[in-house]
C-alpha cells in the first residue's frame, strides 16, 4: 500500500463494489490523493470448526477472480478520472484486513453489499463492521437504484449535528467536502427523540428555539473558517435518521458521526448512522472519533 495517505476502496466485483470504485476514484481526484484498489483473498482453510481445507485449485481460482475484479475496477477508476492508481490483493479475513489497511488512509470506501449469502442483510456484514471499526472515515456507497435520478455535482452536502465531539468532527469534514465541491451545506438538527412529545408539559417551541441557538453556535466558527460555503440550517421536530434520509434524496453526500451523546435531545448518532447508511439515497460518509 502506498505510504502517502490516500483513498482505499474494497473491490469484490459486485455492482455495489463497482459503484464504490467509481465514487472513490472521483473522491481521490477531488482531494488530489492516490487511489488504492484492494481485493481480499480468503484463506486456504475455511473458517469453520473443525477447520476445512479448500478444494484443490481454489487458491488459483480465487486469485484469478481477484485479478479480473481488479482489472475491471482499474478501468472504472480510470474512466472516472483517477490517474494515480495502485491495485493489490491481500490474504486474510475481509474485515480485519481492511481495518488494518485503513490505518493512515484518508478514507475507506466500500459498497453497501457484496457478493455472497449475506449480501442482502442490513448493510452487508463487511460494510457494517467497517463503519464501526475502521481507523479512518468510511464512505458507504449504494449501487444505483433504477427508480432514482442521479444526483448532480451541484447537489448539497448534508451533515447531522447534535453537539457531541464526534458530531463536531463530522461538521469539520462536511464543511471541507462542501468547500471542495463548491456546493451548499445543509446542517440538520432534529430534536425529536422517540416518545419525546408525550412528555407532559413539554414546550416544543422552546425546544425548537434552543435548537436554533445551539446550531447557530456550533456553526459559527466553521462559517468563519469556510466563508465560501453557503449554509442552510434545518432545525426540525423529526427523528434524526428520518430527516437525514429525507434530505439525502437531493444530496450528493451525507456526513454523520459514528456515535453521539444521545440523551434527552441528542441525535443518538450511533443508531442514526446505522439507519442512515442503510437507507440513504446518497453516499454516506461516517466519521469516527479521533
Amino acid at each position: 500500500m502506498t505510504s502517502v495517505p490516500g483513498v482505499l476502496v474494497g473491490v469484490d466485483g459486485s455492482p455495489s463494489s463497482v459503484a464504490a470504485v467509481e465514487w472513490a476514484a472521483r473522491d481521490a481526484v477531488l482531494h488530489n490523493l492516490p487511489l488504492t484498489l484492494v481485493h481480499v483473498l480468503a484463506p486456504s482453510v475455511a473458517m469453520t470448526f473443525p477447520e476445512t481445507p479448500m478444494p484443490p485449485g481454489f487458491s488459483e481460482w480465487q486469485r484469478e477472480q481477484g485479478e479480473r475484479h481488479l482489472r475491471r475496477a482499474a478501468e472504472v477508476a480510470e474512466a472516472a478520472g483517477a490517474s494515480r492508481i495502485a491495485a493489490e490483493t491481500a490474504l486474510g479475513s475481509t474485515v480485519p484486513t481492511l481495518v488494518e489497511m485503513s490505518r493512515g488512509s484518508a478514507c475507506l470506501v466500500v459498497g453497501s453489499r457484496g457478493h455472497g449469502r449475506l449480501r442482502r442483510r442490513f448493510l452487508g456484514s463487511v460494510s457494517s463492521s467497517l463503519v464501526r471499526h475502521a481507523h479512518c472515515p468510511v464512505a458507504v456507497i449504494h449501487e444505483a437504484r433504477p427508480e432514482e435520478h442521479p444526483h448532480p455535482d451541484t447537489a448539497a452536502v448534508v451533515v447531522g449535528i447534535d453537539g457531541s465531539p464526534v458530531s463536531e468532527a463530522a461538521t469539520a469534514v462536511a464543511f471541507e467536502e462542501a468547500s471542495l465541491r463548491g456546493v451548499e451545506l445543509i446542517a440538520v438538527y432534529a430534536w425529536h427523540d422517540t416518545g419525546l412529545l408525550d412528555f407532559p408539559g413539554l414546550d416544543a417551541a422552546a425546544l425548537a428555539s434552543d435548537g436554533e441557538l445551539a446550531l447557530a453556535e456550533r456553526l459559527a466558527g466553521w462559517r468563519e473558517r469556510y466563508p465560501d460555503v453557503t449554509v442552510r440550517r434545518v432545525v426540525i421536530d423529526d427523528r434524526p435518521a428520518d430527516q437525514l434520509i429525507d434530505q439525502s434524496r437531493d444530496a450528493q453526500l451525507v456526513v454523520v458521526g459514528s456515535h453521539g451523546r444521545g440523551g434527552f435531545v441528542g441525535m443518538l448518532l450511533g443508531s442514526v448512522s446505522q439507519e442512515v447508511v442503510q437507507s440513504a439515497h446518497a453516499p454516506v460518509l461516517v466519521v469516527r472519533p479521533t
